[in-house]
């Protein structure tokens, strides 16, 4: 079969090499895609916000898949219209997308059918956000209800930030539409997990637990970022957490969703901390993540073609994924400046050197070929993976190919998965 990608991430490198594993697969096309697809796929100069173009490029190309990577064309609504013009997507409706489009939207969900999350509050009124806010303990985190790239949860740790937030989401409209309301919820304290379940609208299967790395600098320093690492698997979360997670979270909401006539077909992403009272959701996300994807995907032994086909037409039940037994450690390569304003145009060096390694793999993320160069584009530039019997031989091997890729002002965290070496090697 033909498959189109939609993105130009490190995400979307992964879903297009592993998409290119299948047997079913012929052909995969990107819109737009990187330079690192163009081997295993033809890149299509579209972006992935221009849903008449790319609906229009799959039915002239009679694509037999589209696999969705960013959020945005979900929450807008690209299903909706592929649907109607009666072309096979992978990914949740503009309604069921509301579930990452709109926290309001996911808390209540979660309230009404009893799924284990932080006690909140939801108001547009500042007034009444700020008299909430005298009853909260501290720290609290304030949450732009829409999409906020990213950056629309704030952990506040004293009042007077909490306040700062509020002003500026509600008053100031520092989000913009995202933050006509906001979520005031309890900071809930443990390990910070991912887990992903493909979902074909009644059935589910999970998929193998990650643990992503989202502040800038080592030690959790620094502003969030869209995340600098991964790996896979989770020594914190044992087979009688995830089955709570199935019990409690996954299977109330898939259900819930269906029930209330919007059934979710595509990923369905569950950030979960793991509290002292049980696994707990943060947040849901309505597709791949990244960069999880690039250290789920490489640990994946079944046909990812064959599953996500099999979702979009309802028929992924009794279907189980099969995985490696090895661990898969991503440490992203970012841009001088990232995650604010960060330098483009550097010119990559050692990218060879660093494919060359053994049980190594090499995502772009945000890189152009410019006549005979490859130059940076983005803020974050590659997904560096390496695979090994353990977390430490797979994090060394990453480490040491990271080295090898030079560009200037490059920079990455140093210590991806500390906390799980120090659970495995039984210290601290």
């Amino acid at each position: 079969m033909k498959v189109l990608v939609i993105g130009a991430g490190g995400r979307e490198h992964a879903l297009v090499w592993k998409l290119s594993k299948s047997p079913l697969v012929r052909k995969i096309f990107a819109a737009p895609g990187n330079a690192g697809m163009a081997p295993v796929a033809e890149c299509i100069p579209i972006t992935a916000n221009k849903t008449v173009e790319l609906a229009d490029f799959a039915a002239s190309a009679a694509i037999d898949l589209t696999v969705v990577g960013p959020e945005g064309p979900l929450v807008h609504g690209i299903v909706d219209y592929f649907h109607e013009r009666r072309l096979t997507i992978f990914g949740p409706t503009m309604a069921a997308a509301r579930l990452e489009g709109s926290k309001a939207f996911a808390k209540k969900l979660m309230e009404k059918y009893n799924v284990p999350t932080a006690r909140f509050g939801l108001f547009s009124d500042l007034k009444e956000a700020l008299k909430h806010l005298k009853g909260c303990s501290i720290p609290v985190v304030v949450k732009a209800d829409g999409l906020a790239a990213g950056k629309g949860a704030i952990v506040a740790q004293t009042r007077e930030e909490a306040e700062q937030a509020l002003t500026g989401m509600l008053k100031e409209k520092m989000f913009g539409e995202a933050g006509t309301q906001v979520v005031i919820e309890e900071c809930l304290s443990g390990e910070e997990v991912s887990l992903l379940a493909i979902v074909d609208g009644t059935h589910f299967t999970l998929l193998e637990p990650s643990q992503d790395h989202k502040r800038a600098r080592d030690g959790d320093q620094g502003p969030n970022t869209g995340g600098m690492g991964a790996y896979s698997p989770v020594p914190m979360i044992g087979a009688e957490t995830l089955e709570q997670v199935r019990r409690k979270i996954f299977e109330p909401v898939v259900r819930g969703m269906a029930e209330q006539g919007i059934p979710f077909q595509g990923i369905l992403y569950a950030g979960i901390m793991l509290t002292a009272d049980g696994p707990k959701v943060l947040e849901f996300n309505v597709r791949f993540g990244d960069p999880e994807t690039q250290a789920i995907l490489p640990r994946l032994k079944s046909d990812l073609a064959e599953l996500l086909l099999a979702a979009a037409q309802g028929q992924l039940q009794g279907m189980r994924p099969v995985w490696d037994s090895r661990s898969a450690a991503c440490v992203v390569l970012a841009s001088q400046g990232y995650p604010g304003k960060y330098d483009m145009g550097r010119e990559i060096t050692g990218l060879q050197a660093a494919q060359d390694l053994p049980e190594t793999l090499i995502f772009h993320a945000g890189t152009k070929r410019e006549a005979e160069r490859l130059i940076t584009v983005g803020g974050r530039v590659f997904g560096v993976v390496g695979l090994g019997d353990t977390l430490e031989s797979a994090l060394d091997r990453a480490y040491q190919a990271a080295e090898k890729i030079q560009f200037q002002g490059k920079h990455f965290r140093r210590d991806i998965g500390a906390r799980a070496l120090k659970i495995v090697k039984g210290v601290g």
